[in-house]
């Protein structure tokens, strides 16, 4: 038998952002459109991560970024030192993920931090994932993909990657970037090093640090 196609929901519709609001409580996963690649997002609960894991056949310490409205619904749980702040300030909401130390990380499930004590964030340039951390808090998405496989930048590529998995999916059309997010790790002491360059190249990174 054919494996069953999750429902194909217009991403500009409000009822079907709280079609997905109400899937992802449920425990589903969603398919989200961002301005880099799709994402497959969750609540960030063990049982929904663990099914993200199993359906990109990801490994398990590789951690899970969660997508956030504003720095105020991490409040408490990460330090922002000033090199970290001056980077969100620079470039979010957009294509930067900060992996900032926890200072609550038994507040977070392993499979988001990887078993580490850190915690990768991101304000997307995106209304549909920022308006689901609204509803829902930070919400925890990752490309929509098989593990190792390229990023989907269309809908049609992310069902037939992993369409099987998905409660539904929000279809923004092809997204603007198609690159992923380049992700910068920030200390307490402000040492920052780029972990995965992406969608921002390094040099414009150090060039919104210089002189801090």
């Amino acid at each position: 038998m054919p494996e069953t196609r999750p429902p194909l929901l217009p991403a500009t519709d409000p009822a079907s952002l709280t079609a997905a609001a109400l899937a992802m409580q449920a425990g589903g996963i969603v398919g989200i459109p961002t301005e880099t690649v799709y994402g497959i997002g969750v609540v960030p609960r063990p049982e929904a991560l663990a099914s993200v894991i199993a359906a990109k056949g990801r490994a398990e310490d590789k951690g899970i970024a969660l997508l956030i409205d504003g720095l105020d619904q991490v409040e408490g749980l990460v330090a922002v030192a000033p090199v970290a702040l001056r980077l969100a300030e620079r470039f979010w909401p957009g294509a930067l993920t900060l992996v900032l130390p926890l200072l609550r990380p038994e507040l977070v499930p392993e499979a988001v931090s990887g078993g580490r004590d850190t915690l990768g964030l991101r304000i997307p340039d995106h209304p549909v994932p920022r308006a689901l951390a609204r509803e829902l808090g930070p919400i925890a998405v990752t490309s929509a993909n098989r593990s190792g496989e390229p990023a989907a930048v269309m809908p049609e590529e992310l069902m037939a990657s992993i369409g099987h998995a998905l409660a539904l999916v929000l279809d923004d059309g092809p997204v603007r970037g198609g690159q992923a997010s380049t992700v910068v790790a920030v200390g307490t002491d402000d040492a920052w090093r780029v972990l995965r360059e992406g969608a921002l190249a390094t040099h414009d990174i150090a060039t919104a640090l210089e002189g801090a």
